[in-house]
């Protein structure tokens, strides 16, 4: 109970130290801005949307075919194709809208325009068989009404997992970082890799389903394996592969995947969830009207895709980020840490919300790397929508796609966008308005009408768990060329 009251307490405290606007629609227009034609071109049927996709995936690379076109067309709003398409995906319409700005970018949280129907990954939509021959909460948009109980349950499951939240990250870090170690005494390195990988796994399947990997000898030994290839099959076709192209672009780009491959794998979590994890499935039942069947799936998207999913992509770049630097962050880290909890304190929710450093370079790294870097909506209806120096005509059913690795990289709100800047956050917390990992600013609120990441908060409370956990009990770390750890000292009384 004392842990679900600090929970709730630190995230109360996170919001009234931001911004005061929890909306998640756009800012009202600016006037006297101009008119604008939609700049760019989808090309020749097939043609335009194969050149794009070999410039996305191959070429270029997602941030520079934005960038180049953001030159060409002198535009942040422009017309352009986004994979998978052509030769194989027929059923597939890869033209987007792209939304390269904070301006632009914000309209995609306006529900009164934007519908986000199918349109997770964009216009391909992985196989339902995925998810149980069921459209799960990710899928839904906010007009349905199988929407707000889907992701009232998943409120409600993270609310009441706040219970043991910290507690199995702090218990689950202990694991990982006793691993490493050995790893580094034994072999004088180790990679952070799979030990994060079976942190991640463990602290949040009991955190988020109920249900602890140790009851099942095969999940506890494979679980994190098992969701990796589920999820990476899932959306194979739309993740760019720079190595020993063109084979990817051949062999991993051309096709979906069939479920068969994982189907095994999947069915295990699924049972797994069903015997161990009763408690929040019943709930789910009694509580929000749902089928087991529905509850399960559901739980297994937010285990597998939303959490391990993003935060397989988050963790092991904030340590990378951490663990390389060489401009002095890891001594300043230190030294709010230990000026805060020593090397015996405890560390929990209430004592890492005060560590505003921690805080600052956790937000920093979602800011430059988001977990998903890719937002999609679709016009809801004929709309206006606004850049930062122009105003351009939407029509219904056109599909809006927004690119975060470039939109909170805006010189126009962020200064050396480019740059890290450990304490960005700290010198201007305002900036919290334009961070927009989660599918809204941090400054919102997520909730049953709209689509903004149910763990908005939790994401970030965990990592500043994480990296106030390593500096109470580490002075520094050292890594070698390959990232691996190669030294550790611990912390000095």
């Amino acid at each position: 109970m004392a842990a679900a009251v600090a929970m709730s307490m630190a995230l109360a405290t996170m919001k009234a130290s931001s911004s005061s606007s929890s909306s998640l629609s756009p800012p009202p227009a600016q006037a006297g801005l101009p008119m604008r034609s939609i700049p760019g071109t989808y090309g020749w049927p097939l043609l335009g949307p194969l050149s794009d996709r070999l410039d996305y995936s191959w070429f270029q690379g997602p941030e520079k075919f934005f960038r180049a076109r953001i030159d060409k067309y002198k535009s942040t709003v422009f017309r352009t194709n986004v994979p998978p398409s052509f030769p194989f995906f027929f059923d597939v319409n890869p033209n987007v809208v792209a939304l390269l700005d904070t301006e632009s970018f914000s309209h995609l949280f306006d529900m009164d325009n934007i519908d986000k129907r199918d349109v997770l990954v964009g216009d391909f939509m992985p196989s339902v068989k995925y998810t149980g021959n069921l459209r799960v909460c990710a899928y839904l948009d906010t007009s349905e009404p199988k929407h707000a109980q889907l992701k009232g349950f998943a409120l409600d499951i993270l609310k009441r997992s706040s219970k043991v939240w910290q507690t199995e990250v702090i218990s689950n870090l202990d694991v990982m970082w006793d691993t490493i170690e050995a790893g580094v005494a034994k072999d004088g390195s180790a990679s952070v890799f799979v030990p994060t990988q079976k942190f991640l796994f463990n602290f949040l399947c009991k955190s988020i389903t109920g249900a602890d990997p140790a009851s099942l000898a095969k999940v506890a030994e494979y679980g994190y394996e098992m969701l990796d290839l589920w999820l990476a099959l899932m959306i194979l076709p739309t993740v760019p592969i720079d190595v020993f192209q063109p084979l990817p672009e051949i062999f991993l780009h051309s096709w979906q995947y069939p479920f068969a491959l994982v189907s095994g794998r999947y069915n295990t979590m699924f049972e797994f969830v069903e015997n161990y994890g009763a408690e929040a499935v019943e709930r789910g039942k009694t509580q929000f009207g749902l089928t087991k069947e529905e509850a399960i799936h559901n739980l297994l998207f937010i285990l597998g895709f939303n959490a391990f999913g993003g935060f397989s992509i988050f963790i092991p770049t904030l340590l990378s980020t951490i663990l390389s630097d060489k401009t002095g962050l890891q001594e300043k880290l230190r030294e709010e840490v230990r000026g805060k909890v020593g090397t015996t304190g405890v560390i929990d929710f209430e004592s890492v919300k005060e560590m505003e450093l921690v805080k600052s370079v956790v937000y920093e790294t979602l800011r430059l790397n988001p977990p998903v870097p890719l937002q999609y909506g679709r016009a809801r209806k004929d709309f206006q929508l606004k850049s930062h120096d122009s105003v351009f005509d939407i029509k219904k059913g056109e599909l809006l796609c927004g690119y975060q690795k470039l939109v909170m990289k805006d010189p126009k709100v962020f200064d050396n966008p480019e740059t890290f800047v450990p304490d960005r956050f700290v010198r201007n917390p305002e900036l919290l308005n334009y961070l927009f990992w989660s599918n809204g600013p941090q400054t919102g609120t997520p909730a049953e009408s709209n689509k903004q990441c149910a763990a908005k908060d939790y994401v970030p409370m965990t990592a500043f768990l994480m990296v106030a956990y390593m500096f109470r009990r580490y002075d520094s770390f050292s890594v070698g060329s390959s990232g691996s750890i190669t030294s550790v000292k611990k912390a000095s009384s």
